[in-house]
């Protein structure tokens, strides 16, 4: 019995007002702190960055108080300039918090190197595929007196005889000298 007095009890009733009013203060100040801390309401535009030097991306999101970060360097491509900002995450126009990360894709400085291919004493059709598929590009086809009808005899790069293995510049032009089948 002494239970259910106490339960029924003013004492009692006291007690779970004081609990239910702390943790409404609570609540309420954890919410007022959380906006303060998280800075809600507060963002900036992400600017276009595309096209621009890591000079002039510096200095458009230290204005905004904005950081960057390079991820990667893709594949060069000629339609920007070196170094240049080709992508960038979050995208222009989005909003995000003051002092945050810009994540950047850069430019490269230029054509990767590539390997000559081995396509010495092999048909045209053959050499075609593995220049074209290694990145180069073929140039000029010329045909000389040699038992091989269609078969690359030398090759060349800005009229210079060029070995298998070496290194050329991606999208580098190949001259082809074929045999004609002919002695």
């Amino acid at each position: 019995m002494s239970l259910i007095k106490f339960l029924f009890s003013l004492k009692f009733f006291k007690q779970i007002i004081y609990i239910i009013c702390i943790t409404i203060v609570l609540i309420v100040i954890s919410v007022i702190s959380l906006s303060y801390i998280t800075m809600h309401g507060e963002s900036v535009k992400v600017p276009n960055l595309i096209g621009k030097t890591l000079d002039q991306v510096d200095v458009d999101l230290k204005s905004l108080d904005l950081s960057f970060v390079i991820l990667d360097s893709a594949r060069y491509n000629s339609s920007y300039k070196p170094l240049s900002v080709i992508d960038h995450q979050p995208i222009p126009g989005s909003k995000v918090k003051i002092n945050r990360k810009i994540y950047l894709t850069i430019n490269p400085s230029g054509y990767n190197e590539i390997t000559i291919p081995k396509i010495i004493r092999t048909t045209i059709r053959q050499a075609t595929q593995r220049l074209e598929s290694s990145g180069f590009v073929i140039g000029e086809i010329e045909y000389v007196d040699d038992i091989g009808k269609d078969e690359i005899i030398e090759i060349s790069h800005k009229g210079e005889m060029i070995n298998e293995g070496d290194k050329l510049l991606k999208n580098s032009v190949i001259d082809l000298t074929l045999g004609n089948g002919k002695f």
